[in-house]
């Protein structure tokens, strides 16, 4: 059957705008009960990592204690996390985007810049801060002084804060000695990161304690008909 070549072209128009629209959004993942609606972390496709959902759980502290914190943090089983980046690409250059002029894909190489100005979207002025937090809860020692620590270094005994207040936001360097918040995030998408070896082994093992026990309860079957003779 011949397809027109008109419904063709207005289903590949359907298609790209769906792709476009569905690859900017906060997707809520690890609920924290089934059905509640509330999650604790969320899902940004456009950078293709997750954020932790509420950050004032995690007090101020020093750059090496919130790092070593991050790289050990464990949510609903999930590992792996870590601090945002300000130099995804790692070429040494930390980008900022204060304007729509600065395209949105070199602002992408800046977690922190990206979703400060614009969340998990396409449009620039959509950001998270503590002022516009959306689905998160952003810690802040008072209005104005939301500091956050980065993975990305500027030398041994200094590295890049972000600030996400919403009114004076953006990076600036840190001595590592001093405190600031942690803002956990985690590579790609935490719905699909697979499950740890331990529970692996935990369910074998169980499978294998009840392909044992079907056994037995063969066995003890066989025995009884042979002695009925049946």
């Amino acid at each position: 059957m011949k397809i027109s070549r008109l419904p063709c072209m207005a289903c590949a128009y359907v298609l790209a705008l769906s792709t476009t629209m569905s690859d900017a959004a906060l997707i809520g993942r690890l609920e924290t009960a089934p059905g509640s609606g509330a999650y604790q972390a969320y899902y940004d496709d456009l950078l293709d990592i997750t954020w932790i959902a509420d950050t004032t759980t995690r007090s101020i502290d020093t750059w090496d204690n919130q790092i070593a914190w991050a790289a050990g943090l464990t949510v609903n089983g999930i590992t792996g996390w870590r601090l945002p980046s300000l130099d995804v690409n790692g070429d040494g250059s930390v980008v900022t985007c204060f304007d729509s002029t600065i395209a949105r894909t070199i602002c992408a190489d800046n977690e922190f810049e990206h979703l400060n100005n614009y969340g998990a979207g396409t449009v620039f002025g959509d950001g998270i801060s503590f002022e516009n937090p959306g689905p998160f809860t952003i810690a802040s020692l008072y209005p104005g002084a939301s500091y956050y620590w980065t993975d990305t270094e500027i030398d041994p005994d200094v590295a890049w804060v972000y600030d996400i207040s919403g009114m004076y936001s953006g990076p600036s360097a840190g001595v590592k000695a001093l405190p600031a918040f942690a803002w956990a995030v985690h590579d790609g998408d935490v719905a699909a990161v697979p499950i740890p070896a331990t529970a692996w082994l935990f369910v074998s093992g169980l499978l294998g304690l009840i392909g044992i026990a079907r056994t037995g309860v063969r066995s003890e079957l066989f025995l009884i008909l042979a002695r009925t003779g049946i």
